[in-house]
């Protein structure tokens, strides 16, 4: 049985746990260093001791510092920057002492201690004790960067989300309205067959409008099944009038796309072809493979955009800039959207996404 692989955390996941390894790491490599350094200039293995101490010291000193500077970050700049430089100075002044007194006591036994000694270990320390603390505020820096990037990407998830869910939702009312119209005058009329009818056929779909996730996929087959359920409410209003055509090739039935996306193309067929001719009108729902791209076709055989004008602010403008908004959303530049003239007459919208099945999902960006 194959093992699981978990993924790695990121080495700044746990930033305690991150401080400690570099804080040791860090100062070994220097040590390792300054040993290196006073072996190829000759120095016997006297030398180890000043140096271990050295680097103790410094070890020490930095660790006073990180907790300094972890208090002064949440200070205003002014406080932060003169108490960093203070704490720099005095740190490097300490361990230039300590350096100097350890150098002193072991390569000049006997002898008085002279500030000359201090002073010529003070460059290095300071710069030492500065590079380090300049790394420190480095990292730091990057941390909240990080940390601020992660939050915005957050938020960025957050509002697409509710834009996604804001578009899913955006059902025509006119349709529930006309439909709950539908089911009181036949009620009235003492079809109580046709109402119930109707009313469970209501039911199925708007409980698939609610169950299915607003950001979910479905496959054509569902998407297919859902218009169906659509179609039956509007066919028990307008009878022979509307007459559905599907031209799914079985080839894509298991191909995905974003659930209830040709709800409202359908929806403004009825409103635009059926609705204003006495004879009624075709609405015709076409899915095939075209090459990797899945090329969706709502048509109908209406009167065409020339009589139908939708416009800026009409419901057939609005319907066509959710879809196209849901469509960027969910697949950005990689698709295909044209609403035109059939040639042969009517209206018809074309859509072209990426064909994707159940079991290879889309990955996010």
């Amino acid at each position: 049985m194959a093992t699981a692989v978990l993924p790695a955390k990121p080495f700044f996941d746990d930033k305690n746990r991150a401080f400690w390894n570099l804080q040791t790491a860090g100062w070994a490599g220097y040590f390792l260093l300054r040993i290196l350094s006073g072996f190829a200039n000759g120095l016997t293995l006297a030398f180890l001791v000043p140096v271990a101490v050295s680097t103790a010291t410094g070890y020490s000193l930095t660790l006073v510092l990180g907790a300094l500077y972890r208090e002064l970050l949440r200070r205003k700049p002014v406080v932060t920057w003169v108490g960093s430089i203070g704490g720099i100075v005095i740190a490097a002044g300490i361990y230039s002492l300590i350096d100097a007194w350890i150098f002193n006591t072991i390569q000049r036994p006997g002898e008085s201690f002279q500030i000359s000694l201090f002073l010529g270990t003070i460059f290095l320390d300071f710069v030492v004790i500065a590079a380090w603390s300049a790394l420190y505020y480095a990292i730091n820096f990057f941390l909240v960067v990080e940390e601020q990037a992660d939050q915005l990407r957050a938020l960025e998830s957050q509002a697409s989300t509710a834009q996604l869910a804001m578009l899913r939702y955006q059902l025509n009312p006119h349709f529930l309205f006309n439909t709950l119209n539908s089911i009181s005058t036949l009620v009235l009329l003492k079809q109580t067959e046709r109402a119930n009818a109707m009313l469970s056929r209501l039911s199925s779909f708007l409980r698939y409008t609610l169950v299915n996730e607003p950001l979910g996929q479905v496959t054509i087959e569902q998407e297919i099944e859902t218009l169906k359920l659509y179609l039956d409410i509007e066919k028990m209003r307008f009878e022979d009038r509307l007459r559905p055509i599907f031209e799914v090739d079985p080839v894509v039935l298991r191909a995905r796309l974003p659930s209830l996306l040709l709800q409202p193309l359908v929806e403004n067929s009825i409103k635009y072809a059926v609705t204003p001719q006495e004879e009624g009108a075709d609405i015709i729902i076409s899915a095939r493979l075209v090459v990797d791209r899945l090329r969706i076709i709502v048509a109908d055989t209406g009167p065409g955009p020339t009589e139908k004008k939708p416009g800026p602010g009409t419901s057939t403008s609005v319907g066509l800039a959710n879809i196209r908004d849901r469509l960027a959303q969910a697949y950005g530049q990689d698709h295909e959207f044209d609403a035109r003239a059939r040639a042969g007459g009517g209206f018809e919208v074309v859509i072209e996404i990426p064909y994707q099945t159940e079991e290879q999902p889309r990955e996010a960006a």
